[in-house]
């Protein structure tokens, strides 16, 4: 085992495979991880264990990883965060940093891509920003981030989002329920 530690992270995510697999990675990168699966044991576990960076997933099942920013912040001020999703959108980046996130990763990602977002190496920072595509996002991508601001903007509010969408709730649901469309074709 490495003796120099890099520093200590706490991984936010209620899925158990990513969060071993990623803790088992960090750990031989020299991290000391130390994990939750919610919010409120998120927050004990800030206070606690004090951790010098913080994973935290965008979907903590009915809880949200955007409302906890603010509140593990508080709990531990000048901790490092980086929210992760799989339901990358322009607007839960933008809200994700004004409410104090350091970074904003997609999944899937490696443990190479966290670390370094983490530690916030020189030119690794918002990785995502330096592969902007050379064609328009597709509308479905496009319509994905409408929803996505809108639904930020009504604090998660699903009735009142789709009020405002001119859908009704249950096709907001839906659509909500379908990933989203990536921003550039994969080769």
């Amino acid at each position: 085992m490495n003796d120099e530690k890099t520093g200590r992270v706490l991984l936010i995510d209620d899925d158990e495979v990513f969060v071993h697999v990623l803790g088992r990675a960090l750990g031989a990168r020299g991290f000391d991880v130390n994990s939750a699966k919610d919010g409120a044991e998120a927050l004990t576990r800030c206070i606690d264990f004090q951790p010098n960076y913080i994973v935290l997933d965008l979907k903590l099942g009915s809880e949200s990883g955007l409302a906890l920013i603010p509140r593990l912040n508080a709990a531990r001020p000048g901790v490092r965060i980086l929210l992760l999703t799989g339901y990358a959108s322009i607007a839960t980046a933008v809200e994700a940093i004004k409410r104090g996130a350091h970074d904003y990763l997609a999944k899937p990602v490696d443990a190479d891509q966290v670390a370094q977002a983490l530690i916030g190496q020189p030119g690794t920072a918002h990785a995502s920003t330096n592969n902007l595509p050379d064609a328009p996002p597709p509308l479905k991508r496009l319509e994905w981030e409408h929803i996505q601001r809108v639904l930020n903007e009504c604090e998660g509010n699903i009735s009142e989002a789709a009020r405002r969408l001119g859908l009704h709730r249950r096709t907001l649901q839906r659509k909500l329920a379908k990933r989203p469309v990536r921003e550039t074709p994969t080769r």
